[in-house]
């Protein structure tokens, strides 16, 4: 099977190679995700047990509310700083470090603080290609990439049933979006909070994991805003098409998007 071009009468080549290259970053993003979650595996596995029964309610609000503060707040804090992407990583880490030292008390407490670095460093994703990172519908678009998965989730990756511009930008809709993602963002959530659940020792996980989680959700920042970038060149139709065909090649190039 040819690796190298997706059919298509709607894209040139050099289009086609982009959107191949964002589906490579997907996959490799997966990839070391799962790395780092299996590294810290049996602390992570064993978080998962000692959770109180009904921490998943907890999780699921707590998700919301971590995005919806992050959502109103990245509003603020980018328009006086933008980090780097490593800079927004290395916050994150130590964010979670200082999360872990208490176990879960304080790592719930630390929830909103990570989010928030997370948000501000997929806004500059966003603003990398071209989007306005503090409009409304930008930051729509920054609580879409929360609901890209996870390492429980078989299809990771970024969510194309929110990709369109055309998701409405009232108050109705951003609520709509977060209850759409809230649910996928908590299951990361859990991950997370498992691996910070053991006091001092939780500290070391909790940086390791959020981290990775940053680091995955910048990537899936890329697939998702370079797409975007992309449709409005070529129409949304034949990049989703291409990009979906792309997912399943066994081989994908190894140009870096």
């Amino acid at each position: 099977m040819d690796t190298e071009i997706i059919p298509s009468d709607a894209l040139t080549d050099d289009a086609l190679a982009q959107v191949q290259a964002l589906a490579a970053r997907q996959k490799r993003a997966n990839g070391a995700l799962m790395k780092t979650i299996n590294f810290v595996g049996g602390q992570v596995e064993g978080g998962l047990k000692r959770l109180p029964d009904n921490m998943r309610s907890q999780i699921d609000v707590a998700a919301r509310k971590a995005l919806e503060a992050s959502y109103d707040a990245a509003q603020r804090s980018r328009s006086k700083y933008a980090g780097t992407d490593q800079m927004h990583k290395v916050l994150s880490a130590v964010s979670g470090g200082l999360g872990g030292l208490g176990g879960l008390p304080t790592a719930l407490l630390e929830l909103p603080v990570a989010t928030t670095v997370i948000f501000r460093a997929v806004q500059g994703v966003a603003a990398q290609y071209g989007e306005d990172p503090l409009s409304v519908e930008t930051r729509v678009q920054c609580l879409a990439v929360f609901g890209a998965g996870g390492p429980d989730d078989a299809d990771d990756g970024v969510d194309t049933a929110f990709f369109s511009a055309r998701i409405g930008l009232s108050g109705a809709a951003v609520h709509g979006v977060l209850s759409k993602v809230a649910p996928r963002f908590a299951t990361v959530l859990s991950q997370k909070l498992a691996s910070q659940a053991v006091p001092v020792l939780g500290a070391a996980a909790g940086a390791g994991t959020n981290y990775a989680f940053t680091e995955y959700y910048v990537a899936m920042a890329h697939v998702h805003f370079g797409l975007r970038k992309l449709a409005r060149d070529h129409g949304e139709d034949p990049v989703l098409d291409a990009f979906h065909k792309a997912l399943v090649l066994p081989q994908p190039p190894v140009k870096r998007a």
